[in-house]
């Protein structure tokens, strides 16, 4: 039984990957602004309401939910924000900061945290491919994805004892994909013509091979960036 702490546990990848690991017995620790209906009543799951883009509730949300723990086999840094799509030259320094707030600075918080006080085997924070496209469209996201890809770099170099990546997981079925596919005009924005052509995975069909994908990442040096699309 493996002890698993996931960030952004109520909708998409995060609540699929807790589904998944308590099918197979694990306990998961769950930090989110809001639980999930699917997992609240569940053995082996334990939740802490937490908006991460409040800096001062981290801590005491975190020490909350892990009253009964301080090792972790799994953190898996999940919770995030897109932003509105548009050009960066109309994308003002407030919105950026939002982004940049929940998608980096809240797990700069968590990551302290975890490495003053807790035992950790593996860190991994859920990334994008927009860390590195730099697609027209894509400002803050992607700025955000690419600082948490550095922050996770350098981490690795102070964290001697836990084994910590950047994972980008393809495109998957979530409401953030939802709002790109339907509210986004594919004529401005040609990344949305490449996600609708793409191969889509749902949250639960992702799951498993993401879980495969973090056992594949230890055998990686600490500290790097990988799409699971390039895995083999």
């Amino acid at each position: 039984m493996k002890n698993i702490l996931i960030t952004g546990i109520s909708s998409g990848i995060g609540e699929a990957l807790a589904r998944y690991y308590l099918k197979c017995g694990d306990k998961v620790y769950g930090l989110s602004r809001r639980n999930s209906d699917f997992l609240k009543d569940k053995d082996n799951y334990f939740f802490q309401s937490c908006d991460v883009s409040y800096y001062d509730s981290i801590a005491p949300s975190l020490a909350q939910l892990t009253n009964y723990t301080k090792e972790f086999d799994l953190v898996i840094l999940n919770a995030g924000i897109l932003g509105e799509i548009k050009p960066i030259t109309q994308t003002s320094l407030d919105e950026i900061e939002k982004v940049m707030n929940v998608n980096v600075w809240s797990n700069k918080i968590i990551l302290d945290i975890l490495a003053a006080s807790y035992s950790v085997k593996q860190i991994v924070a859920i990334s994008s491919g927009a860390s590195v496209n730099g697609s027209f469209g894509w400002g803050g996201y992607s700025l955000s994805k690419a600082t948490l890809n550095m922050l996770v770099k350098l981490y690795s170099r102070e964290m001697k004892n836990t084994h910590i990546s950047a994972l980008a997981p393809g495109i998957i079925k979530t409401p953030m994909v939802d709002y790109i596919l339907e509210d986004v005009d594919e004529g401005v924005y040609d990344s949305v013509k490449r996600i609708k052509e793409c191969t889509k995975f749902t949250p639960n069909e992702i799951a498993p091979i993401l879980d495969e994908a973090f056992f594949k990442l230890l055998t990686r040096q600490s500290g790097t960036y990988t799409d699971v699309r390039s895995m083999e």
